[in-house]
């Protein structure tokens, strides 16, 4: 059998548009994809998160499959411990000259990664991740010289870049940021349509049978696993958020409430991180909603503000300052976590019901991240490398 490349893809590269996999042919290339405990346990991983990246992984080794191509995928249950124990594995199994794979989104696997040409005896190769918007040196290329790195400005220089919500060269709307119209209390004003419901497929629910099996003490209540896992289905549900939530999305989206985890939110977020949905798309199809009249300027620049900007500005920040980023501690704060931390049992009661969201469903959205919970850690003095790895989503 003639040499083959092997293409490892990680959980949260599920695209075909991963740069390893683009110049790919079934002939030549090999696939790899491994559910590794390693990965889930660095840190205590939400259930709701593993249960979608495995599933989603083997959702997307299926389609590889109908494609053509030869996929080596390692179970939950072939107890593979690394990334690195996946790929020796194949190339005992097979004739692989090389491995190839889209750069990580974290300083610690680049780190480790590092290491596996002596490891496996072959070239390991690593393409730049494109699936950004804003690649790191443009970021870097940015942030050079300036003494404040603001998002609002890097956020101007993207609308400006991809012609998002643009008219000419001016913002649509007159103006750049419509933060101020999008602070609204909630308060039962608007009836909240009852979302989709992806459903779980025999895959799905084997894996979830696998993750509860295996983390037993991870949380998560996987009885209200809610999402999508594949490309598809993630594309039926933005389409659903642009019909159905988007309009009220600008007007609530910092909006509080007992009543409802996701009010008027998008809950797409976990679908670009994994690559079932590109991000440009996405601004585009919001984009798109505004011009047809289906929803204000304030909602759709709200929306695209988040991903346009604050999601490539902090993924620019991280690796700007990577890796001592991950070290600072300016304030000097070390205090331990509250055991409540885990469990949500405590008198503050906004505190209380966004710890227990962040728990029970492995998703909060941005006020209950930052503002509620990230404040109180930050007045409180928690230890920061403790609270990073706390937050369960």
């Amino acid at each position: 059998m003639a040499l083959l490349t092997g293409i490892l893809i990680l959980g949260d590269q599920l695209t075909w548009n991963n740069p390893a996999l683009k110049s790919a042919d079934p002939e030549n290339h090999l696939i790899i994809m491994a559910e590794v405990n390693e990965e889930a346990t660095y840190v205590r991983h939400n259930r709701h998160k593993i249960a979608l990246l495995f599933s989603a992984m083997r959702h997307f080794a299926d389609e590889l499959r109908q494609n053509g191509y030869r996929v080596s995928y390692y179970k939950l249950g072939d107890s593979i411990t690394s990334l690195v124990e996946a790929c020796r594995l194949t190339c005992e199994r097979w004739p692989i000259k090389q491995i190839l794979l889209c750069e990580p989104g974290e300083y610690r696997l680049i780190k480790e990664i590092a290491g596996w040409s002596d490891s496996l005896g072959i070239d390991v190769k690593l393409e730049e991740d494109t699936r950004f918007l804003a690649s790191r040196s443009d970021f870097a290329k940015w942030a050079q010289g300036r003494k404040q790195l603001r998002m609002e400005y890097f956020y101007r220089e993207m609308r400006k870049r991809y012609g998002i919500l643009m008219d000419s060269d001016q913002p649509a709307g007159g103006k750049w940021n419509f933060d101020a119209e999008n602070r609204v209390g909630w308060r039962n004003q608007v009836e909240i349509p009852e979302r989709l419901m992806p459903k779980k497929d025999e895959i799905t629910e084997q894996v979830i049978n696998e993750v509860l099996e295996s983390f037993p003490t991870h949380p998560g209540d996987l009885c209200g696993f809610r999402w999508s896992v594949t490309r598809e289905s993630a594309l039926i549900e933005l389409e659903w958020f642009c019909e159905n939530i988007l309009v009220n999305f600008g007007t609530y989206q910092d909006s509080l409430s007992e009543d409802s985890p996701w009010l008027f939110h998008g809950l797409i977020s976990m679908y670009l991180n994994i690559g079932l949905l590109e991000p440009l798309e996405v601004c585009q199809r919001v984009e798109g909603a505004f011009r047809m009249g289906e929803c204000s300027i304030a909602a759709a620049e709200g929306f695209i503000r988040q991903i346009l900007g604050w999601r490539e500005y902090v993924r620019g920040i991280y690796w700007y300052h990577m890796p001592e980023y991950k070290l600072r501690n300016t304030l000097d704060a070390n205090l331990s976590l509250p055991t409540w931390f885990w469990t949500g049992e405590t008198d503050m009661r906004c505190l209380s019901s966004a710890i227990r969201q962040s728990l029970d469903h492995g998703y909060a959205h941005h006020i209950q991240r930052l503002m509620v919970i990230g404040n109180f850690s930050l007045i409180a003095g928690l230890d920061v490398r403790a609270v990073c790895d706390w937050y369960p989503g």
